[in-house]
């Protein structure tokens, strides 16, 4: 074994807090915890713009955190890592904060949501981004 390819657990573990380490991505993960989504869902919960939230589920898919299925033109994302939520949750506990303000991110159907999970009678050719829709805006801020 070469010893310049031996990460340690310290780095390995910095690692990982850094791809958690932004609100997006954490929002991103409560999102999913529950039920795979797709872009246009996450957009409808977070207010944030498409190109974004795809840059971030990149690096999460990347990571091995986060891995997706394809639906026709849908892309549906999930944790591939469900136990990053205990991470998270204990993040939560630690920081004294209230879960329920994480929590509703999971919540569903989505007001002005068109993905096809929120909408499960809706067109198909009206749903994920093929029409203008109005954002539940959750977080105004963008990562």
């Amino acid at each position: 074994m070469n010893i310049n390819n031996v990460v340690s657990p310290e780095n390995l573990i910095t690692k990982i807090f850094s791809l958690i380490g932004q609100p997006i991505r954490i929002q991103i993960l409560v999102i999913l915890e529950k039920k795979e989504a797709c872009v246009c869902h996450i957009e409808a919960v977070t207010g944030i713009r498409q190109a974004v939230i795809s840059q971030h589920l990149i690096v999460l898919r990347e990571a091995g955190l986060v891995n997706f299925r394809r639906d026709g033109r849908n892309i549906f994302y999930s944790l591939q890592k469900p136990e990053i939520m205990d991470l998270i949750w204990k993040a939560v506990e630690l920081s004294d904060q209230n879960p329920d303000s994480l929590k509703q991110l999971t919540s569903r159907p989505v007001q002005g949501c068109t993905c096809p999970q929120c909408n499960p009678d809706m067109d198909p050719a009206l749903t994920c981004g093929h029409t203008k829709r109005s954002s539940l805006r959750v977080n105004k801020g963008e990562s």
